[in-house]
């Protein structure tokens, strides 16, 4: 069995972290966070883990400007959603912790192939051999008011899959990222996958701890729903009608908020 799936609208920065799989389509989400040729402002992307995800925001806005852009939504809100959100929950700018996801991999536990797998570059994660810090100082050095235009440009991704991506049943999801000056405790990503109105499955993972200035990676296993065959069907013929939101909280402070969509028609001939 093939597994097929390709990013629509990827975004160019990190951010949605790990994959997240509605089913078939979380795992997507994450890995567009990572980078890819697309539309993105290094603000992160993806809804998801698929999801898109969202990387971090180098530039402008110290992180006192930021905290005050900061959301007072908390977890529990979040999974007690019955939908997907109408607008984002937190600023762009509340990624105050700098974290930036610089590499996504998601892989079938059952066969053991790998399924999707994309990367930043080495120089777009630390151009001219710069430090993380170095990096994220001239960024905001460069950063122009036609940069800021469009605050949740690179949060946002589409994805589009084989109808083969609805079988599978376990996928290992690894995902890397950078953390900036400030210690990350209790990273957390809640991830929510719709069909219209119905919850297919929600995903929560825990990343723990992370030093400033460091490189983290993990691996997080995603069980997906079984879901009945007339489901499956009504996806296959909807498509972009599933979505994610892929919330990160830091300390329960929501920092992130990506969004995703997907289908699974890709390769039917109509």
């Amino acid at each position: 069995m093939s597994v097929v799936g390709k990013q629509l609208n990827p975004v160019q920065s990190s951010s949605a972290s790990t994959a997240s799989a509605s089913a078939s389509a979380s795992t997507a989400a994450a890995a567009a966070s990572v980078s890819a040729p697309g539309s993105g402002d290094g603000n992160g992307s993806s809804g998801g883990p698929m999801g898109a995800g969202a990387a971090a925001n180098a530039g402008g806005v110290g992180a006192e400007g930021k905290r005050k852009e900061e959301s007072n939504v908390s977890p529990e809100e979040v999974l007690h959603l019955t939908k997907i959100t109408d607008d984002y929950l937190c600023s762009a700018n509340a990624n105050v912790f700098e974290i930036d996801f610089t590499r996504f991999k998601i892989r079938d536990l059952e066969s053991g192939a790998v399924l999707f797998e994309i990367a930043k570059p080495p120089s777009e994660q630390f151009p001219d051999g710069l430090s993380v810090e170095e990096t994220m100082l001239a960024a905001a050095e460069e950063l122009s008011l036609d940069d800021t235009a469009d605050p949740n440009a690179g949060r946002y991704v589409r994805y589009q899959f084989t109808p083969a991506f609805l079988n599978l049943k376990t996928v290992g999801a690894t995902v890397e990222f950078t953390v900036g000056s400030q210690p990350v405790n209790n990273f957390r990503m809640i991830e929510r996958h719709f069909f219209r109105d119905r919850l297919l499955k929600t995903f929560d993972f825990e990343f723990g701890y992370c030093i400033p200035y460091s490189k983290n990676t993990c691996e997080h296993i995603y069980e997906f729903p079984n879901l009945p065959p007339d489901l499956v069907a009504e996806m296959i013929s909807s498509p972009f009608e599933t979505r994610s939101d892929s919330f990160y909280f830091v300390e329960n402070r929501l920092v992130m908020h990506n969004k995703a969509d997907y289908a699974y028609d890709g390769g039917i001939i109509v």
